[in-house]
């Protein structure tokens, strides 16, 4: 078992125990966290993606802060502001929860587009500029958020900017029926109610574990056909019929390092087209804008990703 798979299998156990049936967007979490991406997570009230978010973030090493997203959400309540020292004659920041290892964005398209648009320099360079001065963030630094599908009330669609600086987009469905079973049996009572909401508490991943498992993934082969593969399908995104804004080059980077971590967590020591295609879903659906026939067309953006995966060619 490399390094990767033993990463896998601690946040597996971890997360497994408390968040119940999603064991493949567990999977889909630990490729963001190896590959240094952020990760944005979709569905309806009551799935369980606070949960997801927070069990997450207490089973990595750091500091955990979270925001919780509404209206009336500044981009200073998220970054900080500078206060008049009076003794020392000079402003001093106080610092906002952007400042941590692991941030939690509850429900982040009920914040107003400015207040969203405050994290897009956080994400991409991991540091803040405020009031002409600039804060580095830790090197670490992973956002996880949760957002509701736009048709509900009071949420603001993410910015295409915005969207393309999540590596990863996971949406969360509703439970199988054994799963959902499970969910009530263990949290059916009015002591474990309190239990639920409060998530776990201690870290079970150390920055060794995932210093070693970024080692292991980057020994990963590509060759030249898969880069190839890959060029090859951020093309045809670009070219759909479709697809009004299609994959970014960040996004085809992402691609590549996603697939490249899941060929590392099946013990691969190169990656497949195979690796590619399970990715795709979660790498690429969210970055395409697509059009106004496609949204009268009732297609969504899951589906598309998925039909450019049967029309690029693979590789042999």
């Amino acid at each position: 078992m490399n390094a990767l798979e033993e990463l896998e299998q601690h946040i597996q156990e971890r997360l497994g125990g408390t968040v119940i049936g999603l064991r493949d967007l567990i999977r889909a979490l630990v490729i963001a966290v190896v590959s240094r991406g952020h990760v944005l997570v979709q569905g309806a009230p009551g799935l369980g993606k606070t949960l997801l978010g927070k069990t997450l973030a207490a089973a990595l090493s750091g500091r955990f802060t979270r925001i919780q997203g509404t209206a009336d959400l500044m981009p200073s309540d998220m970054t900080g502001v500078h206060v008049l020292d009076e003794a020392n004659r000079k402003f001093v920041l106080h610092p906002g929860p952007i400042f941590t290892d692991v941030l939690l964005v509850d429900e982040i398209n009920r914040a107003g587009p400015k207040t969203q648009s405050a994290l897009l320099q956080a994400m991409e360079e991991r540091q803040v500029s405020i009031d002409r001065h600039t804060y580095r963030l830790p090197a670490g630094f992973l956002v996880i958020a949760t957002q509701n599908p736009h048709e509900f009330e009071g949420t603001f669609p993410l910015p295409e900017s915005q969207l393309d600086r999540f590596m990863m987009r996971i949406d969360v469905g509703y439970p199988a029926v054994e799963d959902e079973a499970r969910v009530l049996d263990r949290y059916g009572t009015i002591a474990a109610a309190g239990e639920a909401a409060s998530g776990p508490a201690t870290a079970s991943v150390t920055p060794e574990h995932i210093a070693a498992a970024r080692q292991c993934a980057d020994r990963v082969h590509v060759s030249g056909e898969l880069t190839s593969y890959v060029l090859a399908l951020a093309k045809a995104s670009r070219e759909h019929a479709q697809v009004a804004l299609g994959l970014s080059t960040r996004g085809a980077l992402a691609l590549l390092r996603a697939a490249r971590v899941a060929a590392g967590l099946r013990g691969s020591e190169f990656v497949t087209p195979d690796d590619v295609k399970l990715v795709t879903p979660w790498v690429v659906a969210h970055r395409l804008s697509l059009t106004s026939d496609a949204m009268l067309e009732g297609r969504g953006d899951r589906e598309i990703a998925t039909a450019l995966l049967e029309r690029v060619p693979v590789p042999r």
